[in-house]
């Protein structure tokens, strides 16, 4: 098991993003406030995405620089897991909310705006992270567990 060390929302593509400690996750909106999670498509595979903190962390190095993870514009930042990297699996966050696993997070050219190379730092072994789709609503924060649903 790891934990939730992070989590993150934009209202709109390219706004500011605003770290949170605590977020409504529904399965019409994802993280409630962040404009990806109520994008349209059946099934829309992006509602949450999640990254984990060593893979930002190793991308850094990588680079040479030391960015916040939420200029990822990702999610979820967890720790002390490795999140898995096959469509179908299913994570547990805290008591109620389960996300399933859709696709790799392709990490867009915003990144090399960023950093130089952070595109390509970020591409190897699904290191940019997982996009994933609400299955189960409910109150997330900073500190929950985080698990695969058996």
């Amino acid at each position: 098991m790891g934990r939730i060390a992070g989590i993150a929302r934009h209202a709109f593509a390219k706004a500011p993003i605003e770290t949170i400690d605590r977020a409504a996750v529904t399965l019409e909106g994802g993280i409630a406030g962040d404009f990806r999670g109520a994008m349209k498509g059946k099934p829309y595979k992006r509602q949450v995405s999640l990254i984990e903190a060593g893979d930002w962390a190793a991308a850094m190095a990588e680079v040479g620089r030391d960015l916040p993870w939420e200029q990822r514009r990702a999610n979820l930042l967890v720790e002390g897991f490795d999140l898995p990297q096959v469509a179908g699996t299913r994570l547990r966050i805290g008591a109620n909310v389960v996300l399933e696993v859709t696709v790799e997070t392709d990490p867009c050219e915003r990144m090399n705006a960023l950093a130089d190379g952070l595109r390509d730092a970020l591409t190897p072994d699904w290191r940019g992270g997982i996009c994933t789709m609400v299955i189960a609503p409910g109150d997330i924060a900073v500190g929950d567990e985080i698990r695969i649903e058996e």
